[in-house]
């Protein structure tokens, strides 16, 4: 029963990555990327995700402010050292290079840009939040999950989730290790998923908006 219940939570994280892993196999126009994967992930939260998502949001004003918060700390360190990023730990066979998917075209695509910071702000924080602090949060403490309220604590669940909350986010991780703290945090202070998808989308939506601005490709990977 179990197994049953959880793939509200889990199926649109493995879809959403099943996509990604597709386009390394079989690489599409940048438009046509977007398109496709825009609408399978809105037809899985549609069809799929619907009985586990809520959007009852607790503290409004604090969880905009811990989406500011993460943005903020995601690119602190680039900003304050700019050749960090370059540094084995972050630019190795294991985690990656930060370097954006996106061609020389599709960063000067306007239809391309809208549809990518859409599925940034829109889709992935409610795929993610589902998956991290809706289900695994849980699932670590207890393999019957639904017994478990929404924001409990474990240590083991706390740090199991950060730590793989961080390796997701390839050269990134150590950025994604403090944002993966911050989101737990914060889940267990509201014990919304509301308020966690509040955060993640704003926190999407700032680093959107700078890497259009600034021409920080390289934080879409």
């Amino acid at each position: 029963m179990s197994r049953s219940q959880a793939v509200p939570y889990v199926a649109p994280f493995v879809i959403f990555l099943a996509l990604i892993g597709l386009n390394h196999l079989w690489p599409m126009a940048a438009l046509t990327d977007e398109i496709v994967r825009l609408a399978v992930m809105l037809a899985v939260l549609f069809l799929v995700a619907r009985p586990a998502m809520s959007f009852h949001v607790v503290k409004w004003g604090a969880s905009m402010l811990v989406g500011v918060a993460i943005f903020v700390l995601w690119i602190a360190p680039d900003l304050l050292f700019p050749q960090y990023r370059s540094f084995f730990l972050f630019d190795n066979s294991v985690v990656g290079t930060a370097r954006s998917s996106l061609t020389e075209a599709a960063r000067h695509d306007g239809p391309v840009l809208f549809l990518r910071t859409l599925r940034a702000v829109a889709i992935v924080p409610i795929v993610e939040e589902l998956f991290w602090r809706g289900w695994l949060l849980r699932w670590v403490i207890n393999s019957d999950f639904e017994k478990v309220p929404l924001g409990s604590y474990s240590a083991l669940s706390f740090w199991a989730v950060a730590l793989l909350f961080a390796s997701e986010h390839g050269p990134y991780w150590d950025v994604g290790l403090m944002a993966g703290i911050i989101f737990n945090w914060w889940m267990i202070r509201t014990k919304s998923l509301g308020d966690l998808i509040l955060a993640h989308a704003v926190a999407n939506a700032c680093l959107s908006g700078y890497v259009i601005a600034a021409g920080k490709w390289e934080y879409w990977l």
